[in-house]
């Protein structure tokens, strides 16, 4: 383990990977990848979690071929340096932002989203310039032997690695020092990985998960709010860390939200959902029982019956649920959905804030007031309004948890930020030395004072500014006892990456401190 770690450590010092042309081929090959062996991807997701081709390919392959054209479409402009404001004791001096790659990187992958949570992250990781070793889940064993089959075929071998294995593996892998480290998972896995990191004193972004809440506001279209959350909640038998893991609403809601749930079941998977091929299985035996156990001694409005052969748990309701019983204490992750009376949205905003901060929350209501205020007035780490799942499909905003719920962010540009280190570059001449008698000893009041002015004080743009300016050019080079032509004179500017190339609209306007 440790070699493969120093392995891909030396091919990325060797600098290979920061050419953006270099990255663009990585991130194509990937492409080609998924395109070239869909059918190979798709039936490893089958034999993981009984996902039809149609669901495999819209809930996990499409995002992924989607994040790349994106990335590609903007790695150029991602890459540039970009300038930043100065104050006036720069202003004549090349100032930006270069995003640098991390080195080598480490993602641990889920297995309820086993290709697209262990691939767009890489995506993202490529364009960022790294080294990466991938860990797919042990759970998910089709996928990750068919990544750790793939990847080296289309990837470059020095600089991408697959790991297989389960905790023993994951545990020794950790051991080594990495420069950044991306977990998709659960809570107290999470802590293991944070604590490891910690050694090496290694970043990390934990996507986790929690009790993600739905408040339904009786100002609502229930038949439209319920359809959402029946597709949402029951996508990949409830196995989708978003989705929404409980419903909070007035009591005298209730009977409605169930018959309505209870209809678009049957729309959706028929009369026979065991035999409906969009409706999935819990990913093993461990985890069915697990959920199974939740059921005990709950009001099951609907649904309820189980398989333990074929790990079949059918789309589940539970009313009137007490928030002390055993199903309201863990993230569900699977087809149960239990319902909480509450008397209002005040008394749902309390609820949500006594407990720990959610992944997501979803809010249903015509009234739009209502959403800003449980936004305004809650934490989590993303929102969607009238919808759920959906900002998960955004790649412009960034995806991540709060608190328990996670740290740190990716998809799109969130990501390769977030493998990026935006390292700050400031280049000056060697010319100009008389104005740096301001911050050269021996200090006095006076010094102070024009330290004071020349950092603190803001000139507005136009004729008077730069009046201003120049006034304020003289009284420097009086105080530094140089000529104050030489204070005023035309200096080029620094060579600048073509990010950088700013220019003073006048030669004599950032001057003063020549």
């Amino acid at each position: 383990m440790e070699r493969q770690v120093q392995r891909l450590r030396q091919a990325f010092r060797s600098g290979r990977t920061r050419p953006l042309r270099f990255r663009r081929q990585q991130l194509e090959a990937l492409r080609r990848m998924v395109q070239e062996r869909e059918e190979d991807i798709l039936g490893a997701l089958a034999r993981d979690l009984s996902k039809s081709e149609l669901n495999a390919y819209s809930q996990e392959v499409i995002t992924v071929l989607g994040e790349i054209d994106f990335v590609l479409g903007n790695l150029a402009e991602w890459v540039s340096a970009k300038p930043v404001k100065k104050n006036l004791f720069t202003l004549l001096d090349e100032a930006y932002i270069q995003p640098q790659p991390l080195g080598l990187v480490l993602i641990i992958g889920a297995w309820n989203y086993p290709f697209v949570l262990t691939m767009q992250p890489l995506v993202g990781a490529i364009a960022a310039g790294n080294a990466v070793i991938v860990k797919p889940s042990e759970l998910s064993e089709n996928t990750a032997n068919i990544l750790a089959k793939l990847l080296p075929q289309y990837l470059d071998q020095d600089l991408y690695a697959v790991i297989n294995g389960g905790v023993e593996e994951t545990t020794e892998l950790l051991k080594q020092r990495f420069d950044h480290i991306l977990y998709t998972g659960n809570t107290a896995v999470g802590k293991i990985v944070m604590a490891a990191a910690a050694k090496h004193l290694t970043p990390v972004t934990l996507e986790l998960g929690g009790k993600s809440p739905c408040y339904i506001d009786k100002d609502c279209d229930l038949d439209v709010v319920c359809r959402r959350i029946t597709w949402g909640k029951f996508m990949n038998c409830g196995q989708t860390c978003i989705a929404p893991d409980y419903i909070l609403c007035e009591a005298t809601l209730q009977d409605q939200i169930v018959q309505r749930i209870k209809d678009t079941v049957k729309e959706f998977y028929g009369e026979n959902i065991k035999e409906s091929p969009d409706y999935e299985r819990i990913i093993n035996l461990r985890h069915f029982k697990r959920i199974k156990s939740l059921l005990e001694g709950q009001k099951i409005a609907f649904g309820g019956e189980t398989d333990e052969a074929t790990r079949y748990i059918a789309p589940t309701v539970l009313t009137n649920v007490d928030p002390e019983a055993k199903v309201m204490q863990e993230e569900i992750f699977g087809p149960v959905l239990p319902i909480v009376p509450v008397k209002n949205a005040d008394e749902a905003i309390h609820f949500i804030n006594e407990r720990e901060k959610p992944l997501a929350l979803y809010i249903f209501s015509h009234n739009n007031k209502l959403i800003k205020q449980m936004i305004e007035e809650t934490s989590s780490g993303g929102v969607t309004g009238n919808d759920v799942i959906m900002h998960f499909t955004l790649n412009s905003l960034p995806f991540g948890g709060v608190g328990s719920s996670g740290m740190g962010a990716y998809h799109g540009k969130h990501t390769f930020d977030t493998f990026s280190h935006q390292r700050p570059c400031l280049l000056k001449s060697l010319k100009g030395e008389g104005a740096n008698k301001l911050r050269y000893p021996p200090n006095s009041q006076s010094k102070v004072d024009w330290a004071k002015f020349f950092l603190l004080k803001q000139f507005n743009k136009g004729k008077l500014g730069f009046l201003l300016l120049m006034c304020v050019a003289v009284a420097a080079a009086v105080f530094v006892k140089v000529s104050p032509l030489s204070v005023l004179v035309r200096r080029p500017f620094l060579s600048c990456p073509r990010a950088c190339q700013a220019r003073s609209s006048s030669p004599m306007l950032g001057s003063l401190l020549l």
